[in-house]
């Protein structure tokens, strides 16, 4: 399976105010943009901390006619060369620095009436280019009117998602005792609770994690709203999302729109769940677990609640079952979506380490890199993939005793080839890696 540019993932993630919209009334679009326009983010591969209105158009565009695919990164044939002569780059980096509130359009009209280029001459995308190379285009802002908030409900159940972490109580880990935080998604429309569950931590795995719970018992959300913290951030996460067609969205910081209902279900959960619990009783994560979905479905989802008129939460989410969307075929392909990718340096034995444990790789591979495939909740390792995805055999845990025994070979050069090309990105023919595959862990009595 072929990684997503970060790149687009990011853009993605910029997009999800818009990209998460049926539709636009008639102004809408700019307005958003314009939001969009004003807030901070921590763009991949530079320092700076805003994106300009025509940049944000330009991918939500791509991404409408082209998906995912229209926001990968293409690049430029001129990369790292100016059409700029040197005196026009100095004049435009002085103007700048003159008076650092210039616009592109002002500078473009300072150059001009100064006789420094011709008119028309000078690209706006030119002159910003230049002025990003030098760390001198930045967004100045501009006073504004108070920013107008609304309560609001999804139309039907599963349209919106919240995420979010609790601090919870500190429960035997490892033999000892230690903290719990209870990672949960939340349904916006119905208030029912898509999965939660008390981790270990609040890491992207263990958000993922929770994430595919909910998934499996209540189908694939139309768009997931989160906050700016870095699990929640994850490239992960993020692929994740993008493959099911989920609008990843993440609140602004400081201001989680929308996550009001959220933090409620967080006060019920201590006021009727946690104080009600003996935590002399509690033996493990699992114990607590188990605890708190028997009272979820008995109790929480079935009780009235006053923010739905009196009735449950339960109840409102059948109301909209027929609208929910099904995982469907992408069920038998979940565990996959679910998997990560790590890059090893193959050692010289065949063999590459993952979490401490050690395991064997086909043994062509020994002295090139590979991504190997892993299960990051079962700490498996499940696979081998060059960097286009493509599959290079399997991975066992190493067996140094077998080891002793067997039956040193030295590989066929077709074979070699074939896995070297796979490897690096080339095509190969069908099934060669395979057959080195098999021909390598044939038993020694053959």
């Amino acid at each position: 399976m072929n990684e997503i540019d970060p790149k687009a993932l990011f853009r993605l993630s910029v997009l999800g105010p818009l990209a998460s919209r049926e539709r636009l009334e008639r102004g809408e679009l700019q307005a958003i943009i314009r939001e969009l326009a004003g807030r901070e983010y921590a763009i991949p591969g530079t320092r700076r901390r805003h994106l300009g209105e025509k940049t944000i158009q330009a991918w939500y565009y791509a991404w409408r006619t082209q998906g995912i695919d229209g926001l990968t990164p293409k690049p430029r044939i001129d990369r790292g060369q100016s059409k700029l002569s040197a005196v026009a780059q100095e004049a435009v980096l002085t103007a700048k620095r003159d008076n650092p509130r210039r616009s592109i359009r002002q500078i473009q009209q300072v150059l001009e009436a100064a006789g420094t280029v011709a008119g028309d001459s000078l690209s706006r995308s030119t002159i910003h280019r230049l002025l990003q190379q030098h760390g001198l285009s930045r967004s100045t802002g501009s006073v504004s009117l108070p920013e107008e908030k609304r309560s609001f409900v999804a139309a039907s159940a599963g349209a919106i998602w919240y995420g979010d972490v609790m601090h919870g109580p500190r429960v035997p880990i490892g033999g000892k005792l230690a903290k719990s935080y209870l990672v949960t998604l939340f349904d916006d429309a119905s208030r029912l609770i898509a999965h939660s569950a008390f981790c270990s931590g609040e890491t992207a795995l263990d958000i993922e994690g929770v994430l595919k719970q909910a998934l499996l018992k209540r189908g694939v959300p139309i768009r997931l709203v989160v906050d700016n913290g870095a699990a929640y951030r994850a490239q992960t996460l993020q692929g994740i999302c993008a493959r099911l067609g989920i609008h990843l969205i993440h609140c602004r910081p400081y201001a989680p729109e929308g996550k009001g209902k959220l933090e409620r279900w967080h006060r019920t959960c201590r006021d009727q769940f946690l104080t009600e619990l003996d935590e002399r009783l509690i033996t493990s994560l699992d114990d607590l677990n188990a605890r708190l979905w028997a009272w979820l479905e008995q109790v929480y989802h079935r009780s009235p609640h006053a923010g739905l008129d009196g009735m449950t939460p339960l109840a409102r989410y059948q109301q909209d079952l027929a609208k929910i969307r099904p995982l469907g075929p992408r069920a038998a392909m979940l565990d996959a979506l679910f998997l990560h990718r790590v890059c090893r340096l193959v050692r010289k034995d065949g063999t590459v380490s993952y979490l401490g444990t050690r395991f064997e790789v086909p043994f062509e591979l020994s002295g090139k890199t590979v991504r190997l495939v892993v299960d990051p909740h079962a700490q498996a390792v499940v696979g081998v993939e060059n960097e286009k995805g493509e599959s290079l055999g399997r991975a066992t845990p190493l067996d140094a005793l077998a080891n002793l025994d067997r039956r040193r070979r030295k590989p066929d050069p077709a074979d070699v080839a074939a896995l070297s090309a796979m490897s690096t990105g080339q095509r190969a023919g069908p099934n060669l890696v395979e057959l080195a595959y098999q021909q390598y862990h044939r038993p020694t009595g053959e």
